[in-house]
């Protein structure tokens, strides 16, 4: 009886680890990069930053070679300031490109016509449309992001944009 429990318990733990390494694969990764929009900065002018990603990797523990379809299903920009209370209502568009060694650039997620005292926080538009597997499996991944302002910026304000990413196992 007691080895019959102990199989059990053992059993459990496997399938467990399992299903935790397929959810892990399955769900969303984030990711998230920083942007300073410098006070002065001119309206109706596109201004460009671009940063690297953290490693796909990184997150699911094993490497891209055990995912494929690897697609943005979410974007959010949030503003934040020392000096005063961030509004996102300052931009007139922003834009998010990811690019990896050699590939090229895909637009990612996107909000046009941003409206008026928004507050802080605004989610974009993904394109989930977009297969991004040969550019995460690059091992680089570099997002850019385009944005252009409506009004003068009168203070240095942080754009934060959070990206969230979904996959598919290839089961081997």
């Amino acid at each position: 009886m007691k080895n019959l429990y102990l199989s059990a318990v053992v059993a459990a733990i496997t399938v467990t680890s399992c299903g935790t390494v397929q959810s892990i694969v399955q769900n969303t990764v984030p990711y998230t990069t920083s942007v300073l929009v410098s006070s002065g900065s001119s309206a109706s002018e596109e201004y460009s930053t671009t940063s690297s990603a953290t490693s796909f990797a990184q997150y699911i523990g094993a490497g891209t070679d055990m995912v494929k379809n690897i697609r943005v299903i979410s974007a959010k920009a949030t503003a934040s300031s020392k000096s005063v209370n961030p509004d996102l209502g300052i931009f007139k568009s922003i834009k998010i490109y990811l690019s990896g060694n050699n590939t090229n650039e895909v637009l990612v997620a996107e909000r046009t016509d941003i409206g008026d005292n928004l507050g802080k926080t605004i989610n974009l538009d993904p394109d989930m449309s977009k297969e991004l597997d040969e550019i995460v499996k690059t091992g680089s991944v570099k997002a850019r992001t385009v944005y252009v302002l409506k009004n003068k910026a009168n203070n240095d304000t942080n754009l934060t944009i959070t990206m969230r990413f979904t996959s598919d196992p290839i089961k081997k």
